[in-house]
């Protein structure tokens, strides 16, 4: 995708959103999941052996309990990553029907749109500013939504704090933290599933300010939503 001179005409956003939905609600529920391996690991206490890695490249098997968390620390990185592709998927949607919308070019150009999630300090605020623009390009003169900063306060949480969304240690390390001090483990948890569920909110509204628009998007083009999420 790229900025072009022309604005893009209006696009469906309805279907993008709903991916988006189920995207960051199985996002959230595999954090609970971590979360719950976790208090089963620090309930059941580290086994005599010590933890699963001992250092210098040594190993010792794995207890059922172990291995259980790893499978469901691994299909947690999978949904995490299905939940990333289709919540860029959305921003990008609704980036460009914002762009039709206010006949203006975003404030941040298109690269900015991955490179602000992972470039040290610059992901600190662009991407709260790319939703920001979107909702003001959107709905102009109305107030941000409080689920974005309630999103984005939760999202910084789950990243810096060390345990979450950036940490870079293995499985087994988590696995040893959980036997040893396992609060910090399920803080970072919480914040990231918190994070995931206001996620679903900024999904809502700025999708719901972009179909209340006066240029809104014609409703023949949108594919109609099951009944329980009617009401948009």
């Amino acid at each position: 995708m790229s900025d072009h001179t022309v604005p893009p005409a209006l696009r469906p956003v309805r279907t993008v959103a709903c991916c988006a939905v189920v995207g960051l609600v199985l996002a959230g529920a595999a954090w609970v999941a971590r979360a719950v391996g976790q208090i089963r690991l620090a309930a059941s206490g580290q086994p005599p052996s010590g933890p699963p890695d001992r250092g210098d490249g040594g190993h010792r098997s794995l207890t059922a309990l172990e291995n259980s968390y790893h499978v469901v620390s691994s299909l947690g990185d999978a949904v995490t990553a299905l939940c990333a592709i289709t919540f860029l998927a959305w921003l990008w949607r609704v980036r460009d029907n914002a762009r039709a919308l206010s006949g203006r070019r975003p404030r941040h150009a298109w690269p900015w749109m991955y490179a602000g999630w992972i470039v040290p300090v610059a992901n600190l605020w662009i991407p709260r500013g790319i939703v920001a623009d979107i909702h003001r390009a959107s709905a102009p003169g109305e107030r941000l939504p409080r689920a974005v900063n309630w999103w984005w306060g939760l999202w910084l949480a789950g990243m810096l704090s060390g345990t979450g969304l950036m940490y870079t240690g293995t499985t087994d390390a988590v696995i040893a933290r959980a036997y040893t001090d396992v609060l910090p483990l399920l803080v970072a948890d919480a914040a990231v599933v918190g994070a995931a569920v206001a996620a679903v909110f900024v999904v809502r509204a700025l999708t719901a300010a972009q179909r209340a628009h006066p240029r809104r998007i014609p409703p023949a083009a949108e594919v109609p939503l099951p009944r329980a999420q009617q009401g948009t």
